[in-house]
């Protein structure tokens, strides 16, 4: 069976390494050694000022809302993971959709301003499938309106913009660390904050809003990775130049093959590619559901990222139409792309889309 995806275990015996080191000195949660060295190691290595690691993406950007104090409306985009808007509904924030670019696949920038109000305090792009957002346009329009900016950045891990890391980018940008994603700690996710002052307080935040043993002037939850999870980064980082460079390789593959066949989402010529997820978009609903069907016969699953758009969501009041949102989620698919997949597998599923086609 293919999935969309496959879990990337790193070398065993150098994951057993830094167990045994937990088990010697018995710190297994609470900013452990392990958490506090891979959090030096991903500002090192992703070119950012501070990191704080949690325990998921979800909880990433909760934390960000709560850190920066959100309110009222957030102006977002309705194509994404479903934790984008659950998030802010969670903290009692109403998400405002703008529609998207149906080519970028990203937040539409020239619809933002039209949706600012007295109670707009905050924009939540997404940078789609890694894929760079206009973040200069959506900082100025921040500036002048006083709002605050949360990338939601759990696909962009290692992707650069103008040459340096576009996390550094917005108030706070949220990363996920999940099983599926190019780099993971099993579950897990990071907070990128610029501010010092910001990360003290986030720090307060992912442990119950406690400042001290005497002290919690915080209204906080439990957020804090652990340090198993911490090993697990530890480990993917060791080996994440062979990692990236084999998904560029099947990443490549596809585009070449069937370029003339379907529709590639258009990159952001400043931001670079982190080759972490393969979207491809069809004529419509009904030829997506051959291609999936024919893959599915074969014990090949794709996956329909991401569908529903979010601004057809039961619980969103008042409601909201999106329609190049509506209209993409209904004929994109995501193909395969993980470091194992081998080059007969790939062309399967190529052959299978063009013969549909």
């Amino acid at each position: 069976m293919i999935n969309v995806t496959k879990t990337y275990l790193p070398n065993k015996e150098r994951y057993k390494q830094y167990v045994d080191e937990i088990y010697a000195n018995g710190w297994i949660t609470n900013n452990g050694p392990m958490v506090r060295e891979l959090e030096k190691r991903l500002a090192e290595y992703l070119g950012v000022k501070n990191i704080v690691l949690v325990a998921n993406g979800t909880l990433a950007l909760e934390i960000a809302y709560r850190t920066l104090d959100i309110k009222g409306f957030a102006i977002t985009t309705p194509f994404s993971f479903v934790a984008t808007t659950s998030s802010l509904v969670t903290n009692g924030i109403l998400p405002i959709f703008t529609d998207i670019d149906s080519h970028t696949l990203n937040i539409d920038p020239k619809n933002i301003e039209k949706l600012i109000t007295p109670n707009t305090s905050a924009i939540v792009p997404v940078h789609i499938f890694g894929n760079g957002c206009e973040v200069e346009v959506i900082e100025q329009i921040a500036k002048e309106h006083n709002l605050k900016v949360i990338y939601d950045a759990a696909h962009a891990f290692d992707v650069r913009f103008k040459g340096q890391s576009i996390l550094n980018y917005g108030n706070i940008s949220t990363l996920s660390f999940h099983a599926t994603k190019l780099f993971h700690t099993i579950e897990g996710g990071a907070l990128v904050i610029n501010d010092d002052d910001l990360v003290e307080k986030a720090r307060y935040l992912i442990n119950f809003g406690i400042e001290n043993p005497e002290s919690i002037p915080h209204l906080g939850t439990n957020a804090k990775m652990n340090e198993f999870e911490a090993a697990m980064g530890l480990c993917m980082l060791d080996e994440l130049e062979s990692i990236n460079q084999k998904r560029k390789e099947v990443y490549e593959i596809y585009q070449k093959e069937l370029d003339s066949f379907v529709e590639f989402q258009k990159q952001n010529e400043n931001s670079t590619k982190n080759y972490s997820y393969f979207p491809v978009m069809f004529e419509n609903e009904k030829q997506l559901l051959k291609v999936q069907t024919a893959l599915n016969k074969k014990e090949i699953f794709p996956r329909r990222y991401f569908y529903q758009s979010l601004d057809t969501l039961d619980y969103i009041e008042p409601k909201q139409i999106c329609k190049i949102s509506r209209d993409i989620s209904k004929r994109i698919l995501c193909l395969p792309i993980y470091p194992e997949l081998e080059n007969e597998t790939q062309f399967r599923i190529i052959q299978i889309i063009k013969e549909v086609l």
